[in-house]
């Protein structure tokens, strides 16, 4: 079957549904998305989007956090982009019906604090601002007569016309390669769509799947990055994840993570015997950057042997507690804890990727015609560490740039009338040995977290690489033998995501935010201060 349109969007979530917003007044737009609409990171996001709105706040201040936070990598020229286009980005997410907290005084909105930032920035929905978020543009995409939507469709590659002047020599053997849509298969019915289109979008999210903690839903498998990759895009600063400091530490609890405001509104960090340590780690204390935070954490857990360590704001009033964390604060006690009462267990956990396809500031990719934002992509935002609630905000601004500079290129990629050839089965059958995709998987996911996680070292970076060149020989084998499933394809994607990361990893020789290595423990301020890219050769 082929689907064509003039858009391809593949994911849901905050980038992907404002882009389609915007796109779908100058032609037809799919959205893929491989569970039901709103499942996506930005549905989880608890604390809020950054973005100034007060008189006491200022662009300068806002630049000013984010470079201290990236490190010393951030790009000053995107990250000034970014802010300054933050208030009029957020006025249109509230046109398209987002509601954050105001603050009870006429219709000034309730800003709040977060590590790293500071001034009060964070426009919030009580504690649950991406589901708000989520909800209105779910709301608005569905009524949208240009937007169609295809739930449980997971993308499998890029479709390019490299690829297809291989299959048919005699056409296009000249020009320029270009995407041209995607392959993507219905969970359901177990088919191989082709999606032809002009643009395609890539706005599928992160990758926190391929480490074994991580705070991320199930969704977030890095398919963009992987895809992108294997099409030929650049690739840059994978070995910059982000572990949330503040996962809930609970048998029960499933990648439920503390938001970051939570130690905006006071709460302290404390070893089990109630000693606060964070003072000795960084000025800002309990404020710091989320790299910092992860890292002390995590000494301290390694230094006392503790499974965790305690988040504690019981020195707060309970009814400002929750009042302001319900979310939270209703969950914890599904767990049968209290915060108002009690100190709340907690550990890191893979969060974000600050790295991804690269794309200029129109988030154009070096492939035409395919375009990449959100998570997904590298903006140069965020540097070597991501500043909390910046991640919501770059989405939505990038998803305008892209919006914009699409639907010019859309003039001359219009109407491509190559042959796109339709996905081919060979003589693949249906596995019935699925034990190899779960075994792999768990096996790729614990080397990443043993090996490549909050601290590093080269003889482990080293171990890991072989062990996932290991695993990619059985997946490739058993990819091409068998047809293709969701979990199937969500494995090859983050074992190469996996290769990435360590790549990108075993190429700085320094530690720098969230890249920290026992083997060279400071930055190097002479040959460290650049971005890592990393491109497929064929």
């Amino acid at each position: 079957m082929r689907l064509e349109s003039d858009f391809l969007v593949i994911g849901s979530g905050i980038a992907g549904l404002s882009y389609a917003l915007q796109a779908a007044n100058h032609g037809s737009v799919a959205i893929v998305t491989k569970r039901d609409i709103s499942e996506s990171a930005t549905k989880y996001a608890q604390g809020g989007i950054a973005s100034v709105f007060s008189a006491e706040d200022s662009f300068d201040a806002h630049i000013e956090d984010t470079m201290v936070a990236g490190a010393g990598i951030c790009h000053e020229d995107v990250v000034r982009m970014v802010v300054e286009e933050g208030p009029q980005t957020i006025r249109n997410l509230i046109e398209w019906g987002v509601k954050f907290t105001t603050n009870g005084i006429g219709a000034d909105y309730d800003l709040t604090r977060e590590g790293g930032h500071s001034a009060r920035r964070i426009l919030h929905a009580e504690d649950i601002t991406g589901r708000e978020i989520e909800r209105a543009l779910v709301e608005a995409v569905r009524q949208h007569p240009n937007i169609t939507v295809y739930e449980h469709h997971i993308a499998v590659d890029l479709i390019t016309s490299a690829k297809v002047e291989r299959r048919s020599p005699e056409r296009c053997r000249t020009e320029q390669n270009r995407c041209l849509g995607a392959y993507a298969l219905d969970i359901n019915s177990g088919q191989v769509i082709t999606f032809a289109s002009s643009i395609t979008l890539l706005a599928s999210g992160g990758a926190g799947k391929v480490y074994l903690y991580t705070c991320n839903p199930d969704v977030a498998s890095g398919d963009g990055v992987a895809m992108a990759y294997r099409a030929g895009a650049t690739i840059a600063n994978m070995e910059f994840m982000q572990f949330h400091p503040t996962t809930l530490f609970h048998p029960l609890a499933k990648s439920f993570l503390i938001s970051e405001a939570v130690r905006g509104e006071g709460a302290i960090l404390r070893r089990r015997d109630g000693t606060a340590f964070m003072e000795k780690y960084h000025k800002l204390k309990d404020l710091a950057p989320r790299d910092i935070v992860a890292r002390a954490i995590d000494n301290e857990m390694k230094t006392s042997g503790d499974d965790c360590v305690y988040l504690d704001i019981t020195h707060e009033p309970a009814d400002f507690v929750r009042s302001r964390f319900p979310n939270i604060y209703q969950t914890c006690i599904e767990f049968g804890l209290d915060m108002t009462k009690e100190w709340l267990p907690v550990v890191p956990a893979a969060h974000y990727l600050c790295g991804g396809v690269a794309v200029n500031s129109n988030a154009e990719t070096d492939i035409p015609g395919l375009y990449t934002i959100g998570e997904a992509a590298f903006t140069g935002l965020h540097g070597g560490n991501r500043l909390a609630s910046n991640s919501l905000l770059e989405a939505a601004v990038y998803a305008g740039r892209a919006f914009k500079h699409s639907t010019e290129a859309l003039k001359t990629l219009k109407k491509d009338q190559r042959d796109i050839p339709h996905w081919d089965t060979g003589t693949a059958t249906n596995s019935d040995e699925m034990v190899v995709v779960s075994q792999n998987w768990d096996e790729i996911r614990r080397t990443m977290w043993n090996y490549v996680g909050i601290v590093r070292s080269d003889k482990r970076l080293a171990r890991a690489m072989r062990r996932i060149k290991l695993i990619q020989d059985e997946i490739e084998e058993y990819y091409w033998n068998f047809n293709v499933t969701s979990d199937l394809i969500e494995l090859r994607n983050i074992s190469t995501v996996a290769e990435l990361i360590v790549t990108c990893a075993q190429m700085r020789k320094e530690s720098r935010g969230l890249h920290y290595t026992i083997d060279y423990p400071e930055r190097d301020e002479i040959n460290g201060r650049k971005d890592s890219f990393v491109k497929k050769q064929f």
